[in-house]
């Protein structure tokens, strides 16, 4: 799947942003914060790594229906319906 390149920058934003709470984390758990501190960051985590994938899926939904990407096949409905739920 090839991914618009407008996306990409939008992507890596987003990844980068889960990176640096990711590492937050890390640094939370390692100083013995409270749980709740830690969970409510994990989820923050987690959220920014979901949107980066539907922007990704989204983004590639177009050309993986159409075939645009001449060296893959066009993915089939029930491949993409498998795709989103990858991330659900």
């Amino acid at each position: 799947m090839k991914v618009d390149d407008e996306a990409v920058g939008a992507v890596l934003n987003r990844l980068r942003r889960a990176q640096g709470q990711l590492a937050g984390v890390i640094a939370m758990i390692e100083a013995g914060r409270d749980c709740k501190d830690v969970v409510t960051q994990l989820a923050a985590v987690s959220r920014a790594l979901d949107r980066a994938g539907f922007k990704i899926v989204a983004s590639g939904m177009r050309q993986c229906l159409a075939g645009a990407d001449p060296d893959s096949p066009p993915m089939t409905e029930a491949e993409l319906e498998k795709l989103f739920l990858t991330l659900a």
